[in-house]
């Protein structure tokens, strides 16, 4: 018994169920059938097996009746192949028939002609040969006497009376004899009895077969007289249901076709078939240029957006990025005035004058500036007011 387990993600997963293992002999039966479940079998008992001469052997299939399918389509195959090389006997061409006392012989048509003779050429040769002696006869093998010969003295009467002994002979010959001739007689009168038995039989079997016979053709009288007023009732029976269509057929037809001409110009008219040249004209020619021509109008204006998004973006872009470095130069301006600031208060103050001297501003300028801060150097206060303003222009 089997199982199907339930399907998982769209996979079929078959399965069978544990079972026990069948328990089997350690020895086989001797009167085990031969064709049994076993997982063995004798060839010998085999039909398949085909035994003699298989040289040139027509075997038939496993089924006693041929496919009657395949013996049709054999016997077409023949008949076309002869059908073929009839016609292409009658196609080749042949020579005419022969005048009346006259006949066709074949004649040579090679470059060199040849003597042709119904005579063939014969030679006699002779060979001389030594005559042979006949062998003479073996003689008998006559093995070389030994021992002593010893006689015995048998007188008449002594071992055979003829007429003592023949009695029993000629009993048994002449009860074969009798018994022989009455066997014969009562199989002579066994035959005639059987022959008198087959006449009376015969005779039993020829009346049975005449009137078989007599009442074979009064039932085919019957029937053929069934027949023919079965087929007289079916025509006139179908002649009426005929007669019955054909009324029907035209009643329906004349009911049919009374509303048939308004019907068929109401449906062409529904159908669309019946128009107005004009609004077909404008269905079919003005709003089609119309709708192409609005569908590339709108297609412009699409385009003349996108382009002037994308202006509008590239511009915001660069704008951002001057914003992004004005806004380092200020930094870097107050990193400057800072780092200046505090030199300042320095010398003020006094203290390590010497090293503050040895310090360029420039060098402390430098070491302040960030690096994203540009190259040409830092712009002024005032500079910075004037990019301020440009800025807010922009804005505005």
């Amino acid at each position: 018994m089997t199982t199907v387990l339930p399907q998982k993600s769209g996979t079929y997963t078959f399965a069978s169920q544990p079972r026990p293992v069948q328990q089997r002999k350690k020895y086989r039966e001797p009167t085990e059938n031969i064709g049994g479940d076993g997982l063995y079998g004798n060839i010998m008992y085999d039909r398949r097996i085909v035994r003699g001469n298989t040289y040139a052997q027509h075997t038939l299939p496993a089924s006693a009746q041929p496919d009657p399918i395949e013996m049709q389509r054999q016997q077409e195959i023949r008949r076309r192949n002869i059908a073929r090389k009839r016609a292409r006997e009658q196609l080749k061409p042949k020579s005419p028939e022969p005048l009346e006392g006259r006949k066709h012989i074949d004649v040579q048509t090679e470059l060199y002609l040849e003597e042709l003779s119904d005579r063939v050429e014969e030679a006699d040769v002779d060979c001389q040969t030594d005559m042979f002696l006949d062998r003479p006869p073996t003689p008998l093998f006559i093995p070389a006497k030994t021992g002593m010969d010893v006689a015995t003295q048998i007188y008449e009467g002594d071992l055979f009376d003829f007429d003592l002994e023949v009695k029993p002979i000629l009993e048994v010959l002449v009860g074969k004899t009798v018994e022989q001739a009455l066997l014969e007689v009562m199989e002579e009168e066994e035959l005639a009895n059987l022959r008198a038995q087959q006449r009376a039989f015969e005779e039993l079997r020829n009346a049975e077969v005449v009137e078989t016979q007599r009442l074979e053709e009064q039932e085919r009288r019957h029937r053929e007289e069934k027949e023919r007023r079965m087929k007289q009732q079916r025509e006139v029976l179908k002649k009426e249901r005929e007669t019955a269509e054909k009324i029907a057929a035209r009643a329906f037809a004349q009911s049919y076709l009374a509303d048939l001409v308004p019907s068929v110009f109401g449906t062409l008219s529904d159908n669309g078939y019946f128009y107005d040249p004009v609004e077909r004209d404008v269905e079919n020619g003005f709003m089609p240029w119309i709708m192409d021509e609005v569908e590339k109008e709108i297609n412009k204006s699409l385009l003349g957006r996108t382009m002037l998004d994308a202006i509008i973006r590239d511009v915001v872009m660069a704008r951002a990025a001057a914003y992004f470095k004005l806004e380092q130069s200020q930094r870097d301006a107050e990193r400057i005035a800072q780092a200046a600031q505090a030199l300042l208060d320095q010398q003020m103050q006094g203290d390590d004058t010497d090293k503050v001297e040895g310090v360029d501003e420039t060098e402390v300028v430098a070491e302040s500036r960030p690096e994203t801060a540009p190259d040409t150097g830092a712009p002024a206060e005032g500079d910075g007011e004037e990019g301020g303003g440009e800025a807010a222009e922009d804005d505005e």
